[in-house]
């Protein structure tokens, strides 16, 4: 497929004479470029990486991932446990690096029913909104990041759009009273403003997203699993030639339904998809499987380097999709490395996105990957 590696060169070229720019330039020696936003999830539940063992100089946001409102009152009702996590989590990163802004990152896979039915009806929208801002100022996050996966309504849609409104009220005149700065406002939102990539035929309320949302954090992954166990696909496709399932065609809807770059963060996955080869020699992307592969379909980016260790795996570089892929006997796995993450903050950057966030913090085994994408963004906003 020529497309993409034509499309990859321009990008480069580009990249390029902005680098000529940026070393040209008297900010050059900043060490942060304004506004740009790196961003990470940190998942509360992994034990072995707590608060003081993140590198905070590779990130603008970490995302405290995640927390979700009782069902029945669609207040936060925290255990003591989980309130001790939440103060060790801001005061531990506000202490070894006060310019990283944390949010608290609500929801998740698989809460989206609870959101259809919070967001429903103006009381328990406001039940929830008031609870959010008195736990974000109590335990001293910067923002507050939506994660509803996903609205699966026109209906539904126009809540998601009703909450936002709601939501951002309350935080301008929560700010105007405590006169203290604004909570940031973000969402966690499908690879594309819409879902007729999958069949579907509801739309993001783009118009809300713009006018209530500092930023989105776009998916750009999971576009191929163990949900689909007949196949191999490459899990982060930036391009596809077959179907809209890529980074490619998601990053544009959002664009063309009206969300300005400096509004989109890119996801970038540092984990794997895995499936069983119905045959061990016919391997390439889109494969006959029969099943899911090596951890029930999933492998962490540190994870598929064992795998590749201990397996003695090929590993192949799929120009097509700007994605990689490993193989050892019936074992096949999909996932990006540091090149093909490279490229995909290159095409980001030529888009003049606002930046980029990881699912998730501690996949990966030591910084590798975070310190090599960080030096990789160049571009000042």
């Amino acid at each position: 497929m020529a497309f993409p590696r034509t499309f990859l060169f321009l990008v480069f070229s580009m990249l390029l004479m902005a680098v000529s720019c940026v070393q040209s330039s008297s900010h050059s020696n900043s060490s942060e470029p304004r506004g740009i936003i790196k961003a990470t999830y940190y998942p509360s539940w992994n034990a072995n990486l707590p608060p003081s063992a993140i590198n905070t100089t590779l990130f603008t946001h970490i995302f405290y991932a995640f927390l979700s409102p009782s069902n029945v009152t669609f207040k936060f009702e925290l255990s003591n446990t989980t309130a001790i996590q939440l103060s060790n989590f801001t005061t531990t990163l506000r202490y070894k690096y006060p310019t990283v802004k944390t949010l608290l990152s609500i929801g998740g896979f698989g809460e989206g029913p609870l959101f259809a039915k919070l967001a429903s009806s103006s009381s328990s929208r406001g039940a929830f909104i008031n609870s959010s801002l008195e736990v974000a100022r109590k335990f001293g996050f910067d923002g507050l990041d939506l994660d509803w996966e996903y609205p699966q309504t026109p209906k539904e849609m126009d809540y998601f759009g009703v909450l936002l409104k709601e939501w951002r009220l309350a935080i301008r005149k929560e700010a105007k009273a405590s006169n203290k700065p604004q909570l940031l406002l973000t969402a966690a939102v499908y690879f594309s403003s819409d879902f007729s990539a999958t069949g579907g035929s509801q739309k993001y309320p783009t118009a809300a997203i713009n006018k209530y949302l500092n930023w989105i954090n776009v998916m750009s992954y999971d576009y191929h699993g163990s949900w689909d166990p007949s196949a191999t696909g490459a899990q982060t496709a930036f391009f596809d030639p077959k179907s809209k399932l890529s980074s490619y065609y998601g990053l544009r809807s959002w664009l063309k339904a009206g969300i300005p770059g400096k509004k989109l963060v890119m996801g970038l996955a540092l984990y794997g998809r895995t499936w069983t080869l119905k045959d061990p020699n016919v391997h390439s992307i889109g494969a006959p499987a029969v099943n899911a592969g090596p951890g029930n379909g999933i492998l962490t980016y540190s994870q598929v380097e064992e795998f590749n260790k201990n397996f003695s795996a090929t590993v192949v570089y799929d120009p097509d999709t700007i994605s990689v892929y490993s193989f050892a006997g019936n074992y096949w796995v999909t996932y990006d490395n540091i090149a093909t993450l490279t490229a995909k903050i290159a095409y980001a950057q030529a888009l003049k996105l606002r930046g980029y966030f990881f699912w998730a913090l501690s996949f990966e085994n030591g910084w590798t990957i975070a310190s090599q994408v960080s030096r990789g963004w160049i571009l000042e906003e």
